[in-house]
């Protein structure tokens, strides 16, 4: 996948291997890892001192389940796109606490490349949004996707 646009993206992981797996992966894929965090307080320093433009945010970090928390104020507070990662997506909040989808893991590429070819898509930067069961993208569109299909 070529991008016409480098994304620079904070990664909010406590699990080391699958944060250097995913810092890999993007680096690969042509956007700029500006930081890593394994708590909610990193996760948030970071995020203000490093403006990302996107953070991929686990639910449940080193200090707990705090990712919720971090999305909400990355997202509220910074403007910064996210993407939730996990195993287990109940823990999402009804609101989705800011965040514009959740990628589910163990995450494959695809679906990490799904992930970002939508926030592209949805920054204006690429025409074709992707939707899979590896990346659920919420917002209006899974919205009415939903109530249609009840």
């Amino acid at each position: 996948m070529s991008v016409d646009k480098s994304l620079r993206i904070l990664i909010v992981e406590d699990e080391i291997l699958i944060a250097l797996e995913l810092e890999s992966l993007l680096q690969d894929m042509g956007h700029d890892v500006v930081g890593v965090a394994a708590s909610s307080g990193e996760a948030l320093d970071l995020g203000q001192d490093l403006k990302p433009d996107l953070a991929f945010v686990d639910i449940h970090l080193a200090d707990g389940p705090t990712g919720v928390d971090v999305a909400r104020h990355l997202a509220s507070q910074l403007d910064v796109t996210v993407l939730f990662m996990t195993a287990n997506a109940k823990r999402i909040p009804e609101d989705f606490a800011g965040a514009r989808g959740v990628i589910s893991k163990p995450y494959t590429e695809r679906g990490v490349r799904e992930a970002l070819a939508y926030v592209l898509a949805e920054q204006g930067c690429d025409s074709e949004r992707s939707r899979t069961m590896t990346f659920v993208p919420f917002g209006r569109a899974s919205r009415e996707d939903s109530s249609s299909a009840s």
